[in-house]
């Protein structure tokens, strides 16, 4: 490290990690450590040693979305201003196709010293000769296609820097993290060794407010979780998000179908809604409530149902909900809502479907969303003692795996729509103003986003 890196404060692993000159470097990391913004010092450094030495320093950074790619290249901008550097910003269009656009997003100090911003995918990896850096590689759609379109691009002597935290075992990043090579440096930083080396964390605070021991282990403490028995492996999951996903002003005004899971103490209540958009089901909003009263879910769910052309919902009808399939029946006709009785069989149905969807890559989820990825993985497929399948989920904090089964519903409404509706549908969400749209339950006190409630 240049005297540049005196102006941070870094821990003993990040000056291990920055001091490490190796050709190609992997890190396996905890959440909310520093690995980001680390590595793009280390980008940033070495565009300036470059810039100052005469030398040639291209580099390309892949993210799994164009979200987390604009805020990679901030965190490298503050770099550049820390070291005192000039650099010019650009942004443009990379196409992949007729109907794929991304964002190419790029700071400039000289023809010969770059950083250009992309979004992970086979396309994008391949282009021009540069160094390469793969931020959160493990949740990266393709990662085998990715790498294999990317190796040649730094065949030519660049180097590789690879961060991220495990998603399971199905993916390149596994494969690179647990190599018997002497080619790859390997780093591993988890939690307990960040507090360890100086990070202000209260490691028991932050277990106990996660509350999910499952989700601990990966996303803290860097363990390679079974994916034997997960009925969603990660990579299934992560292959269906999308940034554009999860938001309802890009709701196109088309039919949509609502999944309802109920419940009204433990666990939690959702209610998903997809639309659909040619053959593909967009996740418009996820709308969560925990421990709310019958009449809040009831307010809830006319909201959605004035909010969208809903053409169908399904709802859990186990137990205690009976009583809100048979009121919403009632408010919105016995043909548009289907109540849908949790027997092993049914479930089985649900869940397969529900799977099919993903296998297929014709439903999209919202991107990053850390609760709904660990849940949809929660659910995991088992044998009951007559050896008949059972689908079980530990029930946490986060729930029981309610996002799943709301989702399976929406999937399994759409799945079995073939009615007529004679009803006016409400505005497209993106022509009304957002700010008329009702923000908060006066009684409550949640607040309502496209991604649950806080």
């Amino acid at each position: 490290m240049n005297g540049g890196a005196l102006r941070y404060r870094w821990y003993d692993y990040q000056r291990e990690w920055l001091n490490d000159l190796s050709r190609f470097k992997i890190g396996m990391w905890s959440r909310q450590v520093g690995k980001t913004f680390c590595t793009t010092f280390e980008i940033a450094e070495d565009m300036v040693d470059a810039y100052l030495e005469g030398r040639r320093a291209p580099w390309v950074m892949l993210s799994r979305g164009e979200r987390q790619s604009a805020s990679n290249l901030r965190q490298l901008k503050g770099h550049l201003k820390a070291l005192g550097q000039a650099f010019e910003e650009l942004e443009s269009d990379f196409r992949v196709d007729e109907h794929t656009v991304y964002k190419r997003l790029e700071i400039k100090m000289s023809d010969d010293v770059w950083v250009i911003a992309l979004p992970a995918n086979p396309d994008t990896a391949r282009g021009e000769s540069a160094n390469v850096y793969l931020d959160e590689f493990a949740i990266h759609r393709d990662s085998r296609e990715i790498w294999g379109a990317l190796f040649p691009v730094v065949s030519a002597g660049w180097k590789v820097r690879i961060t991220s935290t495990p998603k399971g075992k199905a993916n390149k990043f596994y494969e690179l993290m647990t190599a018997e090579d002497s080619d790859w440096s390997r780093h591993v930083v988890d939690i307990h060794r960040a507090a360890a080396e100086g990070l202000p964390r209260d490691v028991e605070e932050l277990r106990r407010g996660l509350g999910d021991e499952e989700l601990w282990q990966q996303e803290f403490e860097c363990q390679w979780l079974d994916e034997a028995s997960a009925w969603l492996p990660y990579d299934l999951i992560t292959a269906t998000e999308e940034d554009e996903a999860g938001e309802p002003e890009r709701y196109a005004g088309g039919a949509c179908y609502i999944g309802n899971d109920i419940a009204a103490r433990n666990d939690l209540w959702v209610a998903w809604v997809i639309e659909e958009v040619g053959d593909v089901l967009w996740t418009r909003e996820v709308r969560v409530l925990r421990r709310a009263s019958f009449a809040e879910q009831d307010a809830v769910l006319d909201e959605l149902v004035a909010r969208y052309r809903v053409a169908r919902i399904c709802m859990d009808q186990t137990g205690m909900g009976e009583k809100p399939v048979e009121d919403a029946k009632a408010r919105y006709g016995d043909s548009r809502v289907e109540g849908v009785m949790f027997t092993p069989g049914n479930k089985l149905v649900l869940a397969t479907a529900g799977k099919q969807a993903f296998e297929d890559r014709r439903i999209r989820i919202p991107a990053g969303d850390m609760a709904l990825r660990a849940d949809l993985h929660k659910l995991k497929r088992v044998l009951g003692p007559t050896g008949a399948p059972r689908f079980v989920a530990e029930s946490d904090s986060t729930g029981h795996a309610d996002y799943a089964w709301a989702g399976f519903l929406a999937i399994n409404a759409a799945s079995n729509a073939g009615y007529s509706y004679g009803y006016e549908p409400g505005a497209p969400l993106h022509s009304r103003r957002l700010a008329e749209l009702p923000d908060e339950d006066e009684d409550s006190g949640r607040r309502f986003t496209g991604r649950g409630a806080y």
